[in-house]
């Protein structure tokens, strides 16, 4: 009777996917238990934890590292980022342990890549009191660069893979993605970042006696450290549950799945037009227009505080937007409420040169900022999980993952215009006048307009062709509903004959 229940159950969803309805095949069966759900939470919480921000002031006016060389340092190191990235992704997509194909370099690397990265908050102590051009310093940066790059690849292509096999469920993942994004906002995953602003303004108004980099080394440190046992705990006691072929895909095979992966086409399409955006973090134009930070970020955590519980209510959106909506409506659509409400931002800003005044530019932060937090979970949630969806196509297609190489063909392309744009803004930075080393708040008034310019509107301009390759997105909810069936049905397949043959192995022969 069971087995005939079961058969009608197939029946039913197999229907369901041919109509184009979004029937879940694998029902509100779930794969992750509570404590590495607890654990997908605390490391989700942590990688934003370890951002304590401020990262161009640390390198400008902290270790010294001269805009030029910087932009000629970060050509090289993405010269090797590029053709690392092509063997290293080969030979992870090539793994198969007993413990994952993903896991082994998790794990492995996790605690001595820890250790080594912290050096990177030690290195002002290392060449104290250095000219920028001082080439002992340049050196040490370039190979520290260089190495980090090569070892964080191992764990950055396994990691972006490892997210899309911890469930087969569809559902269930945007589950753990939507509760991730909601809870960890509670936890506070911004508030280094805050703690941090306010520890950097006593330091560089002059109310704190102790230097800029006793405070980066200590909260870069402390931050990294808790960051990375949470992440350690969760790749530990989570599992890989999508089954990877028997059959190890070769290179031809990761080429074709590249060309044939059309998802991933338009997403790196889309990030390479936008990645001609040309910029400057907003957080430069606080800092060297208004020269103190500390009441700033002290606002900024008040607004969030308040607009933070618009920002959760609008998790409960995401169900009901994705059962109405395509993921390319989605997309497409939390790109063009976000660019206008940047260019909300940019035109008060100009008016009257309200730019250079606090209290107008606060209010319209907290006035952005709530506006923007009404899609928050949405666009948290269908950007997360759109690269899930496109590793599923693949698997579709071509009858096999090829979770690694396929995301370092994603990020060739990226990472080359992003060695050539990072040197750009560089660039352009010193083009528009800025002084490395001033006092905040004391850069000229041409700078200070630029600052804000090239945190608004010259980004928005310069990036707003990558609006077009989402408008392509060809996975709709009919097309979506039937993958997944036929995924389901493979996968059942994969997982008994691979059962079969082990039992086949144990059988002792006969004579």
């Amino acid at each position: 009777m069971s087995e005939q229940n079961n058969a009608a159950e197939r029946i039913d969803v197999k229907e369901a996917a041919e109509q184009g309805v979004d029937k879940n095949i694998y029902r509100s069966f779930n794969y992750v238990g509570t404590k590495e759900t607890l654990a997908y939470l605390f490391n989700d919480w942590s990688n934003t934890f370890a951002n304590i921000g401020y990262g161009e002031r640390y390198i400008w006016d902290v270790v010294k590292i001269d805009f030029g060389i910087a932009a000629v340092v970060n050509l090289f190191t993405g010269a090797w980022d590029i053709i690392n990235d092509t063997f290293i992704s080969a030979i992870v997509d090539n793994t198969r342990t007993r413990i994952g194909k993903f896991r082994p370099y998790l794990v492995g690397f996790q605690i001595p890549m820890t250790f080594i990265g912290l050096l990177y908050w030690f290195i002002p102590y290392f060449f104290p009191n250095s000219a920028a051009t001082y080439i002992p310093k340049l050196i040490f940066y370039y190979i520290f660069s260089v190495f980090t790059e090569t070892a964080g690849t191992f764990t950055g292509v396994a990691r972006s893979g490892y997210m899309s096999t911890i469930t087969p469920n569809p559902n269930e993942r945007i589950r753990l993605i939507t509760l991730a994004e909601l809870l960890t906002g509670y936890m506070g995953e911004d508030m280094p970042r805050y703690i941090f602003g306010f520890m950097y303004d006593m330091v560089t108004t002059g109310r704190w006696k102790i230097q800029l980099r006793t405070i980066f080394m200590g909260m870069g440190v402390t931050c990294a450290l808790i960051s990375s046992a949470f992440t350690l705990w969760f790749f530990l006691v989570s599992k890989e549950r999508v089954p990877q072929s028997i059959e190890k895909p070769n290179v031809k095979e990761g080429l074709k799945a590249i060309v044939t992966n059309y998802p991933v086409l338009l997403m790196c399409l889309s990030e390479f037009l936008a990645g001609f955006g040309v910029g400057t973090s907003q957080d430069n134009y606080w800092i060297d227009v208004f020269g103190e930070n500390s009441m700033i970020n002290t606002l900024k955590a008040l607004v969030s505080g308040i607009s933070g519980p618009v920002g959760s209510i609008s998790y409960a959106f995401v169900a009901p937007l994705r059962k109405r909506f395509s993921s390319k409506f989605l997309w497409v659509g939390s790109d063009m409420y976000g660019d206008m409400i940047t260019l909300g931002f940019f035109l008060i800003g100009i008016t009257n040169k309200n730019y250079l005044k606090l209290k107008p530019m606060l209010i319209t932060y907290g006035f952005t900022e709530f506006l923007s937090k009404l899609l928050f979970g949405v666009n948290k949630v269908i950007n997360a999980d759109l690269w899930n969806e496109a590793m599923d196509y693949c698997e579709w297609k071509n009858g096999y993952r090829m979770e690694a190489t396929t995301g370092v063909a994603k990020g060739l392309v990226i990472k080359l215009e992003r060695i050539f744009m990072n040197s750009i803004n560089l660039f352009v930075m010193k083009k528009v006048g800025y002084v490395q080393g001033l006092k905040v708040g004391t850069q000229d008034a041409r700078t200070k307009k630029w600052l804000f310019y090239l945190c608004t509107v010259v980004p928005l301009v310069t990036s707003a062709l990558g609006i077009v390759p989402k408008m392509l997105w060809p996975i709709s909810k009919k097309k979506r509903a039937q993958m997944y069936y036929e995924l389901s049905e493979r996968r059942s397949m994969m997982v008994s004959d691979y059962v079969d043959s082990l039992k086949e192995e144990e059988e002792p022969e006969i004579g």
